[in-house]
């Protein structure tokens, strides 16, 4: 018998096991390590999140179909007909939205926000809420609009205030709201007033009360030579599956509620002044109907009082269940969990207060 030992074998790359991979590298050599915090966080815990809203939803309807024999085919049909009508009727809004959220992110330096708003939040604030009139759009547009924003070195509250403002006083949504209540300017200038006072007080509270690490921005770094146009597609691309995902959960939430909420409840309160603009307001949040057509359902609510009125179109625009579907795939659920409470309350107040002077 030989003393010497037979040299080992070398490896075979293709038996190597994946523990072995992992713990040499991608390659086998030790470099090109994935990141610390690779498969911890990211695409597929916030989409967890989305596919257990959606099963949340499905198990609503599901329940109210085994208790209750109103599930009938027509109300099936009006649950279908109204998930159609809040998806395509957001769509166009949150495309033109994530298309110049892109836009935002590829051509425009961070620099230049700073020639329009000013570098201190608490101007910023009032200043960010009037230029919400200037931009023709949904609640769906200005979510991602408010994201690119803040990458952009704009002052988080700043942004929110633009996300509020944008919505709920842009010019079609006051001319939508002149047309639905013809011959009642008060009507107009109360939801205008009520609108922007609530969007930059909440603004101010965010300044003097936010934290930055409530905001979950997904980081999307670019190399400097990279395409403006690839940066464009890639961050459209981005936000449109990661928001549409989102806008569809929504839609599917309010249709599901819009068909199990009988209209007799609400006749039932609408006599009731203060009461009357709480279930209003409530009604707003679950139907989450888009800023440019709550004007023609508000005006539809005859047995409500005009203060009632004035909630359903200061509340939906800054908090319904698409938005804060949306705003928890944007910013995060530690986020939503805050902001979505202080736009109810805020929103209240101004409507409580603008319509005792207006209306």
């Amino acid at each position: 018998m030989s003393d010497r030992t037979t040299p080992a074998a070398a490896p075979d790359p293709a038996a190597s096991s994946l523990g072995d991979t992992l713990a040499g590298g991608w390659d086998g050599h030790g470099d090109d390590l994935p990141p610390e915090d690779w498969g911890k966080r990211g695409g597929q815990r916030r989409t967890g999140t989305v596919w257990l809203f959606a099963l949340f939803i499905t198990a609503m309807a599901l329940a109210h179909a085994w208790l209750s024999d109103d599930l009938t085919s027509q109300a099936f049909l009006a649950w279908a007909t109204i998930f159609t009508a809040i998806s395509f009727q957001a769509l166009p809004f949150l495309v033109f939205g994530v298309a110049l959220s892109a836009a935002l992110t590829a051509f425009v330096p961070p620099s230049a926000y700073q020639r329009f708003i000013p570098a201190k939040p608490v101007r910023a604030v009032p200043v960010a809420g009037v230029s919400g009139a200037l931009l023709p759009g949904c609640e769906c547009a200005s979510v991602p609009i408010a994201g690119s924003l803040i990458k952009g070195g704009v002052a988080p509250a700043a942004a929110l205030t633009f996300l509020l403002a944008a919505p709920a006083i842009n010019p079609i949504v006051m001319i939508a709201t002149a047309v639905a209540f013809a011959g009642q300017p008060e009507m107009v200038l109360a939801r205008f007033a009520a609108s922007l006072l609530a969007a930059v007080v909440i603004g101010w509270i965010w300044v003097r009360f936010g934290r930055a690490d409530w905001l979950r921005l997904p980081a999307r770094p670019h190399s400097p030579g990279e395409s403006r146009w690839r940066v464009f597609r890639e961050s459209m691309l981005h936000d449109m599956m990661h928001a549409g995902g989102y806008l569809v959960v929504g839609g599917l939430a309010a249709a599901t509620i819009n068909v199990m909420v009988p209209r007799e409840w609400l006749l039932t309160v609408a006599g009731i002044p203060v009461v009357s603009v709480l279930v209003l307001a409530a009604l707003a949040i679950l139907l989450s109907i888009c800023s440019e057509a709550d004007a023609f359902v508000a005006v539809s609510l005859t047995d409500f009082s005009p203060t009632a009125k004035l909630a359903f179109m200061v509340i939906g625009p800054i908090v319904d269940l698409k938005l804060i579907a949306m705003q928890a795939g944007v910013f995060g659920w530690r986020f939503v969990a805050r902001f979505a409470p202080l736009c109810l309350a805020v929103g209240l107040l101004s409507t409580f207060l603008i319509g005792g002077l207006l209306l």
